[in-house]
């Protein structure tokens, strides 16, 4: 069985120690909705799934297991080539604006109004709001994670983690992609330059390399990894982009999940994932770009002892 913590607008299961999934992925939307390359993907606890087809600049919306999505075009700004997005419990879509316009932009669905609501210098590879309403991003060709508070009008930053330049030291970062924040407000990082995750605890500005290069276990190398979502028990659940493979990891653990082969297009494949979400029975669905498609891995509810 697993079980779910209320303070988020995603899902973040609580799986039992021998949770499994299904190897074999279903695709859950190819070329036709997505486009090419997509990247976007996020679920909130409705199952309301969320993308973004980067060819059409639309935003897409798949509403109580529909087979077409809601298309989502603004009425006023545009969007251009995003590569993240964050979903608020009340509904309200915060997508990266940066590599065209350099803003991060806020959509209330009412009024199919996109409004800014931070200035970036570039794309933000992830987007993540924190339970205190903190705005991050993750900002690849800047090597650091930027946070506003959203609760004022002010559009300036400041830098969660990395410096002014790129590294490999504590402090530092590497063309950073996929974020995620506690409910401590620590910060996890997909270090993609650095080939390692991150962890920034709070109000910390070194951090601690949990997996990958620098690792107190460097026999689990990770390859340029993309994204990060904790589950409830704080297991690491890694798009692993350059070994082409979804990975969970936790203290003396260390297991591949899907792609575990090698790089393809078959149903036990994947090409360059960018980013994955659970819905809410705790299946895996991942943004297979290389592939033009999302593919599902289903939780087997077996593996939990549930028939």
């Amino acid at each position: 069985m697993f079980f779910f913590i209320l303070a988020f607008s995603f899902n973040q299961p609580k799986f039992c120690p021998t949770a499994d999934w299904n190897p074999h992925g279903i695709t859950f939307v190819n070329h036709t909705s997505v486009g090419n390359r997509p990247n976007v993907l996020f679920i909130n606890k409705n199952n309301t799934f969320y993308s973004f087809n980067r060819e059409k600049n639309v935003v897409l919306m798949w509403i109580n297991n529909s087979i077409n999505p809601v298309k989502i075009n603004s009425t006023s700004n545009s969007i251009g080539d995003s590569y993240s997005m964050f979903v608020t419990t009340i509904g309200d879509i915060y997508i990266d604006n940066g590599r065209n316009y350099s803003r991060v932009d806020k959509l209330t669905l009412n009024t199919n109004t996109f409004n800014k609501v931070m200035s970036v210098g570039s794309s933000c590879f992830s987007l993540f709001i924190d339970i205190n309403d903190t705005l991050y991003c993750s900002l690849f060709n800047e090597h650091i994670i930027i946070k506003r508070w959203l609760n004022n009008n002010q559009m300036s930053s400041t830098i969660a983690a990395g410096t002014e330049g790129y590294g490999s030291a504590s402090n530092q970062l590497r063309s950073p992609m996929g974020i995620f924040v506690d409910i401590n407000f620590d910060l996890y990082v997909a270090d993609c330059g650095n080939d390692r995750i991150q962890l920034f605890q709070f109000k910390k500005l070194n951090g601690k390399t949990l997996v990958g290069n620098g690792s107190l276990d460097n026999t689990n190398s990770l390859k340029c990894p993309s994204g990060i979502v904790l589950d409830n028990d704080k297991y690491l659940f890694i798009v692993d982009h350059g070994n082409h493979r979804i990975i969970r990891w936790g203290l003396n653990s260390f297991r591949c999940l899907a792609g575990c082969n090698s790089e393809g297009s078959q149903s036990d494949q994947l090409s360059l994932p960018f980013s994955l979400s659970f819905d809410s029975y705790g299946n895996i669905f991942v943004t297979d770009s290389g592939n033009d498609r999302i593919q599902k891995f289903n939780f087997i509810n077996k593996s939990c002892g549930k028939y």
